[in-house]
């Protein structure tokens, strides 16, 4: 496909195949929209932070599917938290909670692999457990308003109603406090149970007031997007704005700001698959590798559910 011609791919496999696409598509000198997350593991991470290095050096633009960083409301009320709107901010809330996705029965003639690759969402070796493949666009928004990755997470969650077989081994709820170097904390929860209550959204508490990060601020400096301004679909603007860049010899990288919300997800997922406290520094440089070194159609076992207190950073995912 890359010798085909094209001179800008779209990437959006399951992400654990993530790194190894896009490290070959910028190789190849190609501009790239990736979907999010990037990686599964720290090792992905790392990949991607050095492509997106390439990437730049060459004059590559890398776009993310984090379409919040596309969206006009979130954009002006981004610029005004940035300004000082709210003071310095305290703390935040994240959420993703809502109902069960797709799952597509097993059938008798699928490999393990088939089986797993039809199914990605239930397997952490493709897409990271929900945290880190739905979770992360709210993770990111707080990456975004606080301006940098937390330092350390602490977490809880489990697998309370998805509990059958053909669900993999990923949890169905995770709850994970998150320190960032000012001091601030954010709370993030996200959920898939269906008859559960749905809740998509995210808050931040400042020394001057209070915002919802994509269209209000309320306190010493009260300020409403203005409703009757025509917002595009993120979901285009993005591709919109990717485009828009290469025409014009300036283009978006985006790759190691979306790694590090990547990471952001994973270190509240390993949190919670531990019961541990998670550093930023000992997860990015820690020797967790969940992709195997090839992927073919045969057997492949599931790994245990993780255990809070049993389970390890360094070996109990490691995909063999």
């Amino acid at each position: 496909m890359i010798a085909a011609g094209v001179d800008l791919v779209i990437l959006a496999t399951p992400p654990g195949f993530r790194p190894l696409h896009l490290a070959a598509a910028v190789s190849a000198g190609k501009h790239v929209f990736m979907e999010k997350p990037v990686a599964v593991d720290p090792a992905g991470v790392r990949s991607v932070i050095a492509s997106a290095e390439v990437a730049a050096r060459r004059g590559l633009a890398i776009v993310a599917g984090t379409q919040r960083r596309h969206d006009v409301g979130y954009r002006a009320t981004m610029e005004k938290l940035h300004a000082g709107a709210i003071g310095e901010i305290t703390s935040g809330r994240v959420y993703w909670n809502q109902g069960g996705l797709w799952m597509h029965p097993r059938k008798a003639e699928w490999t393990d692999v088939e089986w797993q690759l039809r199914n990605w969402l239930y397997f952490t070796w493709l897409s990271g457990d929900h945290i880190v493949e739905q979770h992360i666009h709210n993770l990111d928004v707080a990456n975004w308003a606080l301006d940098a990755h937390p330092v350390k997470a602490t977490g809880v969650g489990g697998r309370q109603w998805r509990t059958d077989p053909a669900f993999g081994h990923v949890f169905d709820h995770f709850a994970v406090d998150y320190e960032y170097p000012n001091g601030a904390h954010i709370t993030s929860m996200c959920r898939q149970i269906d008859g559960t209550a749905p809740y998509v959204g995210e808050f931040f508490q400042g020394t001057k007031g209070k915002s919802d990060g994509r269209s209000m601020i309320e306190g010493a400096e009260p300020w409403r997007f203005d409703p009757q301004i025509q917002k595009p679909n993120p979901y285009v603007q993005e591709h919109a704005d990717l485009v828009a860049s290469i025409v014009a010899g300036q283009p978006l990288n985006e790759g190691r700001r979306v790694a590090e919300s990547t990471l952001t997800a994973i270190m509240g997922r390993e949190a919670a698959y531990t019961g541990q406290v998670i550093t930023w520094d000992e997860l990015l440089n820690c020797d967790l590798e969940l992709m195997p070194p090839t992927v073919a159609f045969g057997p492949m076992p599931v790994p245990p559910v993780a255990m809070p207190g049993t389970t390890t950073i360094h070996r109990s995912w490691r995909v063999s």
